[in-house]
């Protein structure tokens, strides 16, 4: 969401190096402000993405049903598309700060660069714009599984990831509107979410 996964345009070039598999819990925690670095918060959310198969991956997905998928304990991730608009439901527990891109993309530093030129976007929640970050060409590792329709390999490597990306604190017990809006180039997505927290 926010999204402008780029499986087609900027699918994973050759890998940089190869990585192991798995990650340490600790190379994983928010740091001390309660927000991802940049390396964590993207090389992260693209494993996310890209560790669920088709049927059931969250940035396909249409309604909703799909947007507990994975996720971490530490953080709560939303999802673009692939370019349509999507209309979501979805619960998100109680104490956990939500993080998406508005747009976002992996390959080369030229790749984003040009990417990044063009990129723009917003994110309302509950009537009110919040701020969104604009992250560069990292270095990040992505792990992916079999049948992802994120990055359509399985495995791990290395590219640079880049984006205007969103960390928000953990929303209040109740039902939120999030609308989310990205373009760059020629290729917009739009996810309007309602999220309902549930107290603990």
């Amino acid at each position: 969401m926010q999204v402008r996964i780029l499986p087609s345009a900027h699918g994973p070039k050759a890998p940089e190096r190869s990585g192991a598999f798995g990650v340490p819990r600790a190379a994983w925690a928010a740091t001390a402000e309660g927000r991802l670095s940049s390396e964590e918060l993207q090389g992260r959310w693209w494993t996310w993405a890209a560790t669920e198969p088709a049927p059931t991956n969250p940035v396909g997905d249409e309604d909703g049903s799909a947007c507990g998928r994975n996720q971490p304990e530490d953080v709560w991730y939303l999802a673009g598309t692939f370019g349509t608009q999507a209309e979501r439901t979805c619960a998100v527990p109680e104490g956990l700060p939500l993080a998406f891109p508005l747009m976002n993309m992996f390959g080369t530093p030229a790749d984003c660069a040009d990417f990044m030129s063009t990129a723009e976007g917003s994110a309302v929640l509950d009537g009110e714009e919040v701020d969104a970050d604009a992250h560069q060409a990292e270095s990040i590792e992505i792990r992916s599984g079999a049948g992802n329709p994120v990055t359509g390999t399985d495995g791990s490597f290395t590219a640079h990831g880049c984006g205007l990306w969103v960390q928000l604190p953990a929303p209040e017990p109740g039902e939120h509107s999030l609308e989310i809006r990205g373009r760059s180039g020629g290729f917009s997505v739009g996810v309007d979410y309602t999220l309902t927290v549930d107290a603990a």
